[in-house]
């Protein structure tokens, strides 16, 4: 076949077309700042030399420290092209984890916001490895950009299969896994992101969503490629994404569940004159929480994946005849996780012999993933890699349904099925009954040993300001919802403790319940 008829998928290619195309348009706000297309492939080309001439070539691995701001959509941009390998750190994670990342990926450099430069330094010198630093007085970013002459020459060509970036996951387990993602998945996940949140040269996309995370869902290239705005969130701040959403012409963005209960709750909610398209994803939103959001302007699609899968890989594709449904019949919907991304592999329900389950919305089994999107494995770790495959598949851990329309739902974690009795107890289920009720923020079930079930539900629950809801009531709101066993033992009214990206740290909630008390 004549080479001509074949292009290498790398999302690296993205920028080009939107500085040709969009020169003049706005591609990133960052505070005061402001990067028009042509001036973002300008840092972009001088940020290739750069890594060049700091010997970074083919295979390196370039650490990111980094709030969501203009560094980090430079680093996604100039990094691949470079050949190299980003490795996003979480920025909230403890020194001695990000130590273990930066020795672990065996990275070479590392790039840091101002924000975390005390931190940048000490552990890029516990590496033995250069930190440069972005912003205040402290910047030496500007200038090693400022020295470098731009030159195509030192853009490196790849394989589509080859190693784009390592993320890392949370580690609430052990030690946090590398999961190794191909320019190839990237590319065609961007493609599936900017066709499902209908991204155009128009969107305004604010970066609620960590760009650290999963590469931001690669909306980092999804945007860029559209040639629509970065909006840059330094950090979650309800009451500064209420004042962007009204002064930079937000049209999108992506936030986990907590985040959006978070900014419904914010005391500047109010509707919008316009219509956001929100994606969110790491846990399923409640039906509750998706009917507060409507009102305010925001329409919520589910997106379902993990880090594993280059972030969502599968879709709550609405349908139109569901708009003649009423409200709760349609938050019920919405809260399914649905079905593979437009160039995604059909998504797999199995149960323990690897085979598919009846697609009846009832027979429980783990949700499997194959195909472009899904990692190469994980970094130096054969063995963890092993143990999440199966049939072909990447298995999620995530015991879910498949509905006979192809959608499916998750049912919940398979470390979280509570098992009381020889009955197993959906958390999931029970949150949602817990969330319908008005005074409820949000809600966590998880299992606490028992002497006489094995295991039962302990609740969770944290509350809107000023409500008095007592255990009792909640108690009472569950029971006559569900069948009493499924009925929390006890109501623990506390924070929900989070991940960096917003999930509720049930692990944590576990070891609490353990020894809670106040039993209802």
């Amino acid at each position: 076949m004549a080479d001509f008829t074949f292009a290498t998928l790398s999302p690296a290619v993205f920028l080009d077309r939107s500085a040709a195309a969009f020169a003049d348009r706005v591609a990133v706000v960052d505070g005061d700042l402001r990067l028009t297309y042509a001036e973002l492939s300008e840092r972009r080309d001088r940020l290739v030399s750069a890594l060049a001439a700091s010997d970074i070539g083919a295979g390196d691995r370039v650490a990111a420290l980094c709030a969501n701001s203009h560094v980090m959509v430079e680093l996604h941009q100039a990094v691949p092209a470079r050949g190299a390998v980003l490795v996003p750190v979480n920025t909230r994670l403890a020194a001695a984890e990000m130590s273990y990342i930066l020795e672990h990926s065996g990275a070479s450099l590392l790039v840091a916001t101002h924000e975390f430069a005390e931190t940048a330094r000490a552990i890029a010198a516990e590496a033995d490895i250069p930190v440069i630093i972005a912003g205040h007085t402290t910047d030496t970013y500007e200038p090693w950009l400022s020295s470098a002459v731009p030159d195509r020459g030192d853009r490196i060509e790849v394989d589509e299969h080859d190693l784009l970036a390592i993320n890392y996951t949370s580690g609430t387990t052990g030690r946090p896994k590398g999961v190794m993602y191909h320019h190839r998945g990237a590319y065609l996940q961007s493609v599936a992101m900017a066709y499902h949140a209908r991204l155009s040269p128009d969107t305004g996309y604010l970066w609620t969503l960590p760009m650290f995370h999963c590469n931001g869902w690669c909306f980092t290239w999804a945007v860029t490629a559209v040639g629509g705005t970065h909006v840059c969130l330094r950090s979650v701040d309800t009451g500064r994404i209420w004042e962007l959403l009204h002064t930079e012409a937000v049209t999108h963005f992506s936030a986990a569940p907590t985040v959006l209960t978070m900014i419904a709750a914010d005391q500047a909610a109010a509707p919008l004159d316009r219509r956001v398209h929100v994606d969110t994803g790491g846990a399923p939103p409640s039906p509750a929480l998706l009917a507060r959001l409507l009102p305010l302007g925001f329409d919520v699609t589910h997106l379902y994946g993990l880090t594993e899968t280059f972030g969502p890989v599968a879709i709550n594709e609405w349908q139109e005849a569901w708009d003649r449904l009423d409200a709760t019949e349609a938050a019920v919907l919405r809260a399914r996780q649905g079905i593979g991304n437009l160039t995604a592999r059909p998504l797999r329900v199995l149960d323990e012999k690897g085979r598919d389950v009846p697609a009846d919305g009832r027979s429980m089994g783990e949700i499997a993933i194959s195909g472009n999107q899904v990692m190469l494995g994980y970094y130096l770790d054969d063995d963890a890699t092993a143990a999440v495959t199966r049939s072909g598949c990447f298995l999620t851990g995530d015991m879910g349904v498949m509905h006979p329309d192809g959608y499916i739902e998750i049912r919940d974690r398979r470390k979280d099925v509570i098992i009381s009795g020889g009955e197993n107890i959906a958390s999931v289920e029970i949150e949602q009954v817990l969330d319908a009720h008005l005074d409820v923020l949000e809600s966590a079930v998880v299992a606490a040993p028992d002497e006489k079930w094995g295991e039962v539900p302990v609740a969770f629950v944290s509350v809107v300001a000023g409500a008095t809801v007592t255990a009792e009531e909640l108690t009472t709101h569950v029971r006559e919802r569900l069948a009493s066993f499924k009925t929390p033992r006890r109501i623990v009214f506390a924070e929900l403790p989070k991940t960096s990206t917003g999930k509720i740290q049930k692990n944590v909630l576990r070891q609490e319940a353990a020894v809670a008390r106040g039993t209802v």
